[in-house]
């Protein structure tokens, strides 16, 4: 995760564990990839990942039969992935595709798409700061639901 070597070190160690990594591949620092399902794991040719990214190919709740979802990802050439993107089982990512920092996939991306959530934007009012000098209670019961600015109205000319 932290070795030195994005263009080389990095994806030489990951394809020894099974990953399927193609040419001229950069695995930022703190990039995890499955640990226990790395041949599950495609990476095409000029694909960038993002610092402290998280490639998945599994998800086990527990020792219960029938509670894992597992599955290949696939990740195609020329594929960029932001920071701080989840990339979840069973999912393709096309090629030419633009993952947004902070994105968690899902589901499928076309390729040559642009793929992340809308900006981000104000979800509540907090009346109360969340700092060391007010407890995370006073500062719950402070949110309030949020309501844009009211705009001025226009005047006739």
């Amino acid at each position: 995760m932290v070795a030195p070597g994005g263009y080389s070190l990095r994806p030489f160690l990951h394809k020894l564990r099974g990953v399927k990594i193609g040419k001229k591949v950069w695995v930022s620092q703190y990039v995890y990839l499955d640990e226990i399902h790395p041949e599950a794991i495609t990476l095409g040719d000029n694909v960038s990942l993002g610092l402290r990214s998280t490639v998945i190919a599994h998800l086990y709740w527990g020792a219960r039969q029938g509670t894992e979802h597992a599955g290949p990802v696939h990740i195609g050439n020329d594929v960029f992935v932001g920071p701080h993107c989840v990339i979840l089982p069973n999912v393709t990512i096309g090629e030419g595709a633009v993952i947004v920092a902070g994105t968690t996939v899902s589901q499928n991306v076309p390729p040559h798409t642009v793929w992340g959530m809308p900006k981000a934007g104000p979800l509540a009012t907090a009346t109360v700061p969340l700092t060391h000098e007010f407890s995370y209670e006073l500062f719950r019961r402070g949110l309030r639901s949020y309501s844009p600015p009211s705009k001025p109205e226009q005047q006739d000319a």
